[in-house]
């Protein structure tokens, strides 16, 4: 037994880590790299190992080797043998199939009748189908899927589901595959757990010559920007898929402009709403040279389609019914782009996960600050985006002064007797709904207001008819989805010049929208237990600050109820990321004391 070990390793893939040892915090960094945070009470926190947090460990270039030993070092017991085993078998899959380039003509010398009767049947019946579309390989080629054993072959090729996607036997551990069904194939195996190392190779696209700003205007890039843009671009040049993930605030956009540069071609990018759009064609006008005819708005407002277009998730997945045909979607295969870049893709809708499984011809990137999908389709992010190819931890950039220190503090107000009885009587939906609008919020943000007077605050909240209540009571102005782009530009714009210190913002804050200034966060409300919306709310805070380079982020939850417990699921991932939350206990009499009780705790809990 090592009792200074902070971990205790079990059979079942599961990790508890006890916190407040001296190698906690080393141990917590070690985990997220290969396991994934399920529980996070104060004194031990819970990870789960899984295939797809192995095999994203994998694609970093951590062998089983090194997870193993990574175990081993922080255990305070010895390991169960099997579970070891288990490790070494689960992350010897990635790299086990691999997907490359292949001719049709190769396949006579296999199961030549089988092959002639498939050609005859997809692809000879009509001349048109031959050049497939501007985003596809000519139909005439094939893919080639290799496994490193005749049996595990053999084993696939039994399979319904993938002898529908049209693989055919061509040798002892090798079949073909049509490249239109690239991505469902990768999709699918990953899904009965053997993930494809794809070789297959990109379109070039059509090319687009331009170059970064010099002097003052310069794009100077940061030393993780740089190793975030070399991860992509993989070390023997053939890289092209796969997602970066960092902060908000990291500088996403400056790393999706490096990766641009590098392949000079022209690019599709989609983005979350059309703020981030227009934010992306103002950073390529002040850091490239770029021809502002080149660059394309696709949006509900306007549908320009350049070599440089920027549309958003919702364009592309617009129908005018519920049956009807995604008509937009075509601007995925509209141009020969050369690069799709999918900002915050953790967002991906999916009509366009099922869009980009037909497009796997063309590099994808993807940037979000969290890979975390409360869908559940992080392996499709995986399978058809690629897998995590850089990962920059958020204490890491706070450390080297990147990004803002957060001071994160859970403020906790009870409910009046009335309340309490009104919530008794609701059913489960409706009981959070009555914690998150407790009126008892009002002087809690008047509070926070008044201690943090003078710096920029955003209140964040879920529920429209709170936040205007709020807006109301305050005197400050209320941005949601109903509000015209002129008018929240306007007040955006006026938020960033100071001419206002306060903003109320719906949900439609929660993802890119750039707001520098913005030093305190006070959440009023969120969605349930959505760990994504936590981490992006509090990256709205994290651009560095003048002089102390502090912000400040309160999660306003009623104590006894509902929201207490989606409150610790929200705080799963910024916990994994280091951040601690201070609990403190809300009445407007004692508010000062409380909080400064929470800060000064939360400053011993960071020195230490």
């Amino acid at each position: 037994m090592n009792p200074d070990h902070p971990c205790i390793v079990q059979r079942d893939f599961t990790i508890l880590l006890e916190m407040g040892l001296p190698h906690s915090e080393y141990a917590r960094s070690q985990l997220q790299v290969y396991a994934e945070l399920v529980k996070s009470p104060s004194a031990f926190h819970t990870y789960y190992i899984t295939p797809l947090s192995l095999w994203n460990a994998a694609a970093l270039g951590w062998s089983a080797k090194d997870i193993q030993n990574s175990l081993q070092s922080m255990s305070q017991w010895d390991i169960p043998g099997d579970l070891l085993k288990d490790i070494e078998q689960l992350v010897s899959r990635y790299g086990t199939l691999t997907l490359s380039r292949g001719r049709a003509e190769e396949e006579q010398t296999y199961s030549p009748n089988t092959v002639d009767a498939y050609r005859i049947e997809h692809y000879e019946a009509n001349e048109e189908t031959k050049t497939g579309s501007a985003n596809s390989l000519t139909i005439g080629d094939r893919l080639v899927l290799t496994a490193d054993n005749p049996a595990l072959m053999e084993e696939l090729l039994a399979r319904q589901e993938l002898k529908q996607l049209g693989l055919l036997c061509t040798g002892e551990a090798s079949a073909s595959v049509p490249p239109e069904n690239r991505g469902l194939l990768k999709q699918e195996l990953t899904r009965l757990g053997y993930p494809v190392i794809d070789t297959a190779g990109y379109l070039e696209g059509n090319q687009l010559r331009f170059s970064l700003r010099q002097g003052q205007a310069a794009l100077q890039l940061r030393e993780y920007q740089v190793e975030a843009a070399d991860a992509f671009e993989g070390a023997d040049g053939l890289g092209g898929s796969g997602v970066l993930v960092l902060p908000c605030g990291a500088g996403k956009t400056v790393i999706g402009m490096a990766v641009m540069n590098r392949l000079q071609c022209e690019v599709l990018i989609l983005t979350s709403n059309t703020t981030s759009v227009r934010q992306w064609i103002e950073e390529l006008k002040q850091k490239t040279d770029i021809p502002a005819d080149s660059l394309g708005e696709y949006t509900g407002q306007k549908k320009e389609v350049r070599p440089i277009t920027v549309a958003t998730y919702q364009i592309l997945t617009y129908r005018r019914n519920k049956g009807g045909e995604f008509e937009h979607m075509k601007l995925l295969s509209e141009r020969k782009w050369g690069l799709i870049v999918y900002d915050e893709v953790h967002l991906l809708p999916a009509p366009v996960f099922r869009a980009t499984a037909d497009i796997q011809a063309t590099r994808r990137l993807g940037l979000t600050a969290t890979l975390v999908r409360e869908d559940g389709c992080e392996r499709d992010v995986f399978s058809l985006i690629g897998p995590k190819r850089y990962d920059m931890p958020w204490k890491e950039l706070e450390r080297q002064g990147w990004i803002a220190q957060v001071h994160c503090v859970e403020l906790r107000l009870l409910m009046t007797a009335e309340l309490l009885e009104r919530s008794m009587r609701a059913g489960g939906r409706q009981q959070y709904r009555i914690a998150a609008e407790n009126p008892a919020k009002l002087k809690a943000v008047r509070s926070l207001l008044q201690r943090h007077s003078g710096l920029p605050t955003l209140i964040i909240g879920q529920y429209l008819d709170q936040l205007r209540m709020l807006a109301r009571e305050l005197g400050v102005p209320l941005i949601t989805g109903s509000m015209s782009q002129a008018e929240r530009v306007r007040w955006f714009d006026a938020f960033r010049k100071g001419s206002i210190r306060t903003l109320l913002v719906s949900k439609v804050a929660n993802f890119a929208v750039d707001l520098p200034d913005a030093a305190v966060a006070i959440e009023v409300s969120g969605s349930f237990g959505s760990r994504q919306e936590e981490a992006q709310r509090l990256g709205r805070i994290l651009r560095p600050k003048s002089g102390e380079n502090k912000a400040y982020f309160y999660a306003l939850v009623t104590e006894n109820s509902k929201e207490t417990d989606f409150a610790a699921r929200r705080q799963l991932f910024l916990i994994e990321q280091g951040y601690e939350y201070a609990i403190c206990k809300f009445s407007a009499s004692e508010a000062e004391e409380s909080l400064d009780d929470g800060a000064e705790e939360g400053e011993k809990k960071r020195e230490a």
